[in-house]
Formats: C-alpha cells, structure tokens, sequence
C-alpha cells in the first residue's frame, strides 16, 4: 500500500503533467459513468409517486365505502329500533344484525390488508428494479480511457548569433 502511494508521488513529480491528464481523463469516465444510474434514480422516484398516489387513492375509496356503509348500518339499527314494539324486539333485531357488522368490518380490513399488500409489491417491485440497474451499471466497467499521446520535445537549435552571444 505505502510502495504504491511513493509510486504515485514519485510519478507525480517526475510527469506532472501526463498525470494529471490521466486522473482528469479517469475522473471524467468516472462522471460519465454516473448518467445512467442517476436516471435509474429519477425514473424510481417518479414510479415511487405512482404507486404511493394508487395506494392512498384506493384508501380514499375504500374509506369512503367504510363510512358509508356505518352510515347506512346506523341507520338501519334506528329504523329497526323505531319499529320495534317492545325490549326483547329490540334487542333481537340488534343482535341479528351483528352477523352482518362483523361480516362487513372483516371484508373491509381484508380489502385494506390487500391495498397494502399490492403496494408493498409495486414497492418491492419498483426498489428491485432500481437496485438492479444502478448496481449493474456501477459493475459495468467504466468507458476505456485513451491516454492523451505525449508530444515529443525536438532540440531546438540556436541560431549562431545567440549561441555567441551565449558564449560571450
């Protein structure tokens, strides 16, 4: 680990240039390499929304039928109750409707159970999905860097003025 830092800072120091192109040109690549999981990102968090806004629609109705339908059962029991002629009528016509309470409150917390059950999926779903394409395209390896080509320094020669001057 350490013989390979003193690479690195030895090789800095004697071609600072070439080096820097050749972590520019990697990070580069590596910035490159970060579109496709970041519209993996983007696309989840708009399907997120879809699934979240279905869950919560279908809560709303499934609400709404609830309310209803205690409503309706309410009034039933006062209707009953009004024509009911003495106690016992009374407290028969009451228990006979609990058979169907009970039917009605188990078949809405069933239907709530399979809101969330269908969510809890389209979730999973959606959180596969997304894990799958930013681990994949991370495992992918990232486009092949071209090292720039270094330009070979030519001697230049002096004209013979200033080489005398040179001298002088």
């Amino acid at each position: 680990m350490i013989t390979h830092i003193n690479e690195k800072i030895l090789r800095f120091r004697d071609e600072p240039i070439e080096t820097m192109r050749e972590v520019a040109m990697s990070s580069a690549g590596g910035i490159k390499s970060l579109k496709t999981p970041i519209r993996s990102l983007a696309h989840s968090g708009v399907k997120l929304a879809a699934v979240s806004q279905n869950a919560v629609q279908n809560l709303i109705e499934l609400e709404s039928e609830v309310i209803t339908s205690t409503l309706t059962a309410a009034a039933m029991r006062l209707e009953r109750a009004a024509r009911a002629e003495n106690v016992v009528d009374l407290v028969l016509d009451q228990a006979e409707m609990f058979g169907a309470t009970r039917t009605r409150v188990v078949d809405h917390a069933a239907r709530a159970v399979e809101i969330f059950k269908a969510s809890g999926r389209d979730l999973r779903d959606v959180a596969r999905h997304t894990y799958e394409v930013v681990i994949k395209a991370t495992e992918d390896k990232a486009p092949e860097v071209k090292k720039a080509k270094r330009k070979v320094k030519r001697a230049v020669r002096k004209t013979t003025a200033r080489a005398r001057k040179a001298a002088a």
